[in-house]
């Protein structure tokens, strides 16, 4: 049986763009009430995480309305409808596939809450079929890219004839909380965008060009449920971002990975392209040190961050779809993609074009 292939990523951005000089002052001011403020140190922290700007999800003029979780998680709903409607459309145009076509729609977010889940309102917005079926994921934040990728090639391998979508829409700047100036909140602010992501993976009995998943794995970090994730207030979501992130990458990821490629022959020697989550600055950095990887390795992953920001699970989907866009993979080139996330845990997927 031939491997899942992944026919399509596209991407979509909200139309509102603000350089990070634009988004440090409105944080300031947002934050300048509290008494402990100090801006010199926002403009350290956001200056730290390399970010050149980033897309909101609504006009910068229409935060200081959204004063509760209700009204904030009302606009996530409503803009991640959009969002995901534009990416998978666009995903399913650059497959050359019709909406009809699709048999799974995975949905997976972690800065918003809806019951029904936005997959379910997607079905309505695009016309899917009604038996589609339906997998929202809730929890997994940045790895979830990748977890995504793994299970609906898991899925697809029992329905070799099928085709997914996997849809990730992350809208960060509307969790944040405006009265919470702690080292880890100010760093999130300055980090993680607005953007969403689609993916089209068709079963192993469905020609078609791009790389095929050949395999994944999933490791489990016992005992680090605190190193990253939400604490739920009922002013909505806080984050918890500890320095115990990279320190993660550096101890785990060279024996994740060379343990994952030894299973299928393969060393570190053999991966021609690296696709990894932009965590940050220091993560990427505990990557490239860790793996050793060669100089350039990971500049797909720098240059999405630098631009856009951390899109949570959306990134490594807007990394892939860089490398995708190059046609610079050739067959036979074996990828590797990884996240980390809350857990803490690592998703490992390794491609072959």
């Amino acid at each position: 049986m031939s491997s899942p292939l992944i026919a399509s990523v596209s991407r979509a951005l909200p139309a509102h763009y603000h350089s990070q000089e634009e988004l440090s002052a409105g944080l300031q001011a947002l934050w300048s009430q509290h008494r402990s403020f100090n801006p010199a140190r926002v403009n350290a922290l956001h200056a730290s995480v390399q970010v050149r700007g980033r897309h909101l999800a609504i006009p910068i003029g229409d935060y200081p309305a959204l004063d509760t979780f209700g009204k904030r998680n009302a606009a996530w709903i409503r803009e991640a409808v959009k969002l995901g409607e534009q990416a998978v459309r666009g995903a399913v145009e650059k497959a050359g596939i019709q909406l009809r076509d699709i048999d799974v729609l995975c949905f997976t977010s972690i800065t918003g809450l809806a019951t029904p889940s936005i997959d379910a309102r997607l079905v309505n917005v695009l016309g899917l079929r009604p038996d589609v079926k339906r997998v929202p994921i809730f929890g997994l934040g940045c790895v979830a890219g990748v977890a995504g990728t793994a299970r609906m090639s898991d899925l697809l391998r029992g329905f070799p004839n099928q085709t997914a979508v996997l849809l990730s829409v992350e809208l960060c700047s509307l969790t944040v909380q405006r009265d919470d100036i702690a080292v880890g909140s100010i760093i999130a602010a300055g980090l993680f965008g607005d953007g969403a992501a689609a993916m089209v993976i068709r079963g192993g009995d469905i020609a078609g060009e791009g790389p095929r998943v050949v395999a994944s794995e999933s490791v489990f970090y016992p005992d680090s449920e605190e190193v990253m994730g939400w604490d739920f207030l009922d002013s909505g979501f806080k984050v918890v971002l500890t320095a115990r992130v990279p320190d993660m990458v550096l101890e785990n990821v060279r024996g994740n990975v060379d343990g994952f490629l030894a299973k299928h022959g393969l060393t570190r020697k053999d991966v021609k392209h690296w696709v990894a989550h932009t965590g940050g600055p220091k993560v990427l950095e505990a990557f490239e040190q860790s793996l050793e990887l060669p100089p350039g390795a990971l500049d797909r992953s720098w240059e999405s961050l630098r631009s856009v920001g951390n899109l949570s699970s959306s990134s490594v989907l807007y990394v892939l779809s860089d490398l995708l866009e190059s046609k610079s993979a050739k067959p036979g080139d074996i990828g590797l993609m990884m996240a980390m996330g809350p857990g803490f845990c690592a998703e490992l997927v390794l491609l072959k074009w």
